[in-house]
């Protein structure tokens, strides 16, 4: 194995060596110095766009910026001259006399790079008026909002759609001062090729992207006498809300969200992970009936909608092979606005249902016509994690001085295989094992299918189950997810069963999580992976781990559903997806 060969050089007076290759940045963080930057990001191709990491190198009668040079022997670095010092601060002036002054209406206000940058940069006033950028809010999407006078050019939204989404809807428009991100010809989201995943959302620095507001819509349903408000949470929010109150990344907050929701003036919170244990058994029930016929093999999970929309968009051909199931969500909601409200005696328009979701496409999937059942809109609203952390905070609610609280029955139980929905490799693992004791009628005693757990974006694997092999799939992030179902489309491997999560990381990495907490970036996979061991020390700590062990839900089959797969199962559990374009194409 070739060795790198190792450069000499010095930074800010301190010698260091380093591969070559190494860019200035890089080697100014391995000595504890972080260079500024807005548009850089580690996952990302470089950019150079926004100027602001500059830095001054001896001899060099001009500034490089730090993240798209690597360094070179002898190479004299100076991060914080005070010429740069004062050249950055010229840039993120000249960036800010270009952009809307309203911090402090904004939703990013206190989290905002630009805003923080300016901040440590000294910048205390605008020094020019002119002639500034105008565009209005395109806020007609179900779910992404695009604010383009907020935007500062830096690109990072539309790398993070091309690069590691692989949708490409966002691109750079016109030229000089009216240059402007939006997708192919200035179209709004829902009419493009956007799956609505909000990655661009948590790529943005600003605010030029942001989710649809539904609290507005929760707090009318909350006042309102009438109705009955219902909560629903999903996995991954338990172990990634606490990050907006001061937790470390990992700190699983279950019973304190309880808590925190039925002091927001919900009436009942219902957990979605029962929504998970009912999708495994759904699931792997059509699994085994697949692997039996040996038809619409692989069977491709159906969780994520992104992931849906996805499909439907670019790859139609494959929506045979989609679940049938709906998603965890589309289940808790189906079963309280049928079974529950006819347990309870009360009609399903006075239910107001809430899911409470990592994911920014939820807000699509609850608009989309077959989320309808008996002319009953199954899911009312969605709010983000992050919309959740702001009603709380708006509340006056201290939330880690909160006691726990457990969920309501009979919507509330779950078992650990509901929680790992929450992580790439989640849904497949609790297929597996619920599809284990139903093709060999035996008890499975280790439940822990370690080698589908895919943090890195992708994974295969042979999984041998009483004799039989399933050749598995597990893929999040839609470009990972190409790579896979280019095999599928080719027929270069035979797949039996394939996990499919839009967002890197799977729902721990969605769209709507809380953003990065000081010290993590997006898409940073120790974050996801803090994240994701929350959900698997919660699932080691359940007295069942496996779907079908689940007392509730056999219940619910005993009085409603009868059976797995039954006519009223289908009717109530079940969906269909169909081939989408988007409008004007």
């Amino acid at each position: 194995m070739n060795q790198k060969k190792q450069i000499n050089l010095t930074i800010d007076g301190q010698k260091l060596i380093v591969d070559e290759g190494t860019t200035v940045m890089q080697a100014a963080e391995k000595i504890g110095i972080r260079i500024p930057r807005l548009c850089y990001h580690p996952q990302l191709s470089l950019e150079g766009a926004c100027r602001v990491c500059i830095v001054q190198i001896k001899d060099y009668d001009y500034f490089l910026t730090a993240c798209a040079h690597s360094v070179e022997e002898g190479m004299e670095v100076l991060t914080n001259s005070p010429e740069i010092r004062q050249s950055r601060r010229d840039i993120i002036e000249l960036i800010l006399d270009n952009h809307p002054k309203e911090c402090q209406l904004c939703e990013r206000d206190g989290n905002c790079e630009l805003q923080n940058l300016a901040y440590s940069l000294g910048v205390r006033e605008r020094l020019f008026e002119g002639k500034r950028k105008r565009h209005k809010i395109e806020d007609s999407s179900v779910a992404v909002v695009r604010d383009a006078e907020k935007c500062i050019l830096c690109a990072r939204c539309v790398r993070v759609c091309a690069e590691v989404q692989g949708v490409h809807n966002l691109n750079q428009h016109n030229r000089g001062f009216d240059t402007v991100v939006t997708p192919f010809d200035g179209s709004n989201m829902d009419d493009s090729v956007c799956i609505q995943c909000g990655q661009c959302i948590n790529a943005c620095p600003t605010a030029a992207f942001l989710e649809k507001r539904h609290t507005d819509r929760v707090w009318e349903a909350i006042n309102d006498p009438n109705k009955l408000v219902i909560a629903q949470t999903a996995p991954s929010i338990r172990a990634a809300m606490g990050e907006g109150f001061g937790y470390e990344p990992g700190t699983p907050c279950t019973g304190k969200m309880v808590t925190a929701l039925k002091k927001l003036g919900f009436d009942l919170v219902f957990d979605t992970n029962f929504g998970a244990d009912m999708t495994i058994i759904e699931e792997s029930n059509e699994l085994v009936r697949r692997l039996n016929s040996k038809e619409n093999l692989p069977l491709i999970t159906s969780c994520s909608p992104g992931w849906i929309n996805f499909m439907e968009k670019f790859y139609p051909e494959l929506i045979p092979n989609a679940s049938t199931c709906r998603s965890p969500m589309g289940m808790v909601s189906a079963l309280t606005k049928t079974y529950f409200a006819k347990k309870i005696n009360k009609d399903p328009k006075d239910i107001f249902m809430v899911g409470i979701m990592p994911c920014v496409a939820k807000k699509f999937e609850i608009e989309r016509p077959e989320q309808v059942l008996y002319n009953n809109k199954l899911t009312d609203a969605i709010l983000t994690t992050r919309e959740l952390n702001w009603m709380i905070k708006s509340y006056g609610i201290q939330f880690k001085k909160l006691h726990d609280t457990e969920f309501d029955n009979p919507l509330g139980e779950s078992t650990g295989g509901g929680d790992i929905f929450g992580t790439t490799g989640g849904v497949m693992e609790a297929a597996l094992r619920c599809a284990f004791e139903n093709i060999t009628k035996k008890k499975l005693d280790n439940v822990e299918f370690k080698d589908v757990r895919a943090v890195e974006g992708l994974r295969e694997s042979v999984v041998e189950i009483d004799g039989l092999k399933l050749n598995v799939a597990v893929a999040n992030g839609l470009t990972n997810a190409k790579s896979i179902l280019t095999k599928i489309m080719n027929k270069e491997k035979e797949f039996h069963l394939v996990e499919i999560m839009a967002c890197p990381g799977g729902c721990i990495g969605g769209g709507g999580q809380p953003y990065p907490p000081r010290g993590y970036e997006i898409l940073d996979k120790k974050l996801f992976a803090k994240r994701a061991e929350a959900l698997y020390d919660i699932d080691k700590k359940k007295k069942h781990r496996i779907a079908n062990k689940n007392e509730s839900i056999k219940k619910i089959y005993e009085e409603f559903l009868k059976e797995p797969g039954s006519d009223i199962a289908l009717e109530v559990l079940h969906t269909r997806y169909n081939a989408r374009l988007p409008r004007g194409i």
